[in-house]
């Protein structure tokens, strides 16, 4: 009766000692598993930033942060939305040599989100990125970073089914690329959502590469802001992007769960492109674009990595509340 009172007060849903020991266990190996195959250090990061630098990221380009004003400091002030932007600033400002990089425990507000079984307000990642040389802006380098963190994936998943009863491993070794214009020729008659659900079904686990870049129907198969991963590349092989989505097969659900949104950063070239396809070229005049475009900012690839989304995932969980802590409307939250 307690525990039910107590899931009313709080909208939120009550989880076993078992479930949230579980979490802790993911939520402690995990990240370690990431910074030894991409050589990365932890850093701090922030819940605030200010507005106006264009250093908060924008997401699909139209979503809008919460703000305020502290009235201490009279500046307007954004809760971050992702951390994309405000990590590449971080590794010119650490001078961190080629081939290495950060992560950090990512905080967000996304109110524009609309909760559901996967999705949530309030987002938790580990972010990260990682400077790489100007010749390894390709996507060769980018498939060889995917693999890298989809194994810290598969090595996750056999921690936790040895620690947690009736988990099963269930990944394949091997994660399968196909580039989103691929995938549209594939199934033409699909919605980008059912796309994603074919492609991850058969294969388990797929990168989907070129998110943001319009396809044959002037429309791309995700919104992406352009001034963070570059989707806009022409490649070796025809296909524009040096970016993608790792996405992987629930079965509780039957559907292709993303657990990463990553890509080769954008340079000046591809984001004065970008800016202008989006009709955004304004941008170009704030604080973090005016670095990059100058040069100041080093290459760089990053991403984040969904650290509910995963716990959902290496849990069979059917819903995100049941692996986090937020509020929900009303229905939800199991």
């Amino acid at each position: 009766m307690e525990s039910k009172v107590f899931e009313t007060l709080t909208g939120d849903i009550c989880r076993s000692v078992e479930t949230e020991d579980a979490i802790t266990l993911i939520k402690e190996t995990f990240p370690k598993l990431l910074a030894k195959k991409l050589n990365l250090r932890r850093v701090t990061a922030p819940l605030i930033v200010e507005a106006g630098l264009g250093i908060n990221d924008d997401l699909n380009g139209i979503e809008k942060p919460v703000s305020f004003t502290a009235n201490s400091i009279g500046k307007r002030i954004e809760i971050v939305q992702s951390l994309a932007k405000w990590k590449r600033l971080t590794l010119a400002r650490l001078e961190l040599p080629s081939g290495s990089g950060i992560y950090t425990d990512m905080n967000a507000l996304r109110p524009d989100e609309t909760p559901d079984a996967i999705h949530s307000v309030y987002v938790d990642q580990w972010d990260w990125e990682k400077r790489i040389d100007t010749s390894e802006r390709g996507v060769e380098y980018f498939r060889k970073t995917v693999n890298a963190i989809y194994e810290a994936i598969c090595e996750m998943e056999m921690v936790v089914a040895t620690h947690v009863d009736g988990i099963t491993p269930e990944l394949p070794k091997s994660i399968h690329f196909v580039h989103s214009a691929e995938l549209e020729a594939m199934y033409p008659t699909l919605s980008s959502r059912e796309r994603e659900n074919v492609i991850c079904k058969q294969f388990g686990a797929v990168c989907i590469e070129g998110i943001g870049y319009p396809l044959s129907d002037g429309k791309p198969s995700d919104g992406r802001a352009p001034d963070y991963d570059d989707w806009s590349t022409l490649r070796p092989d025809g296909y524009r992007g040096l970016n993608g989505d790792i996405l992987v097969w629930h079965k509780p659900l039957g559907i292709a769960l993303e657990l990463s949104s990553m890509g080769i950063r954008v340079d000046s070239a591809a984001l004065k492109l970008q800016l202008q396809m989006q009709g955004l070229e304004h941008r170009s005049k704030l604080h973090y674009h005016s670095l990059l475009l100058n040069g100041k900012l080093p290459q760089s690839i990053g991403g984040g990595i969904g650290q509910s989304r995963l716990c959902m995932f290496l849990l069979r969980k059917v819903h995100i509340a049941q692996v986090q802590a937020s509020v929900w409307p009303e229905g939800q939250g199991l």
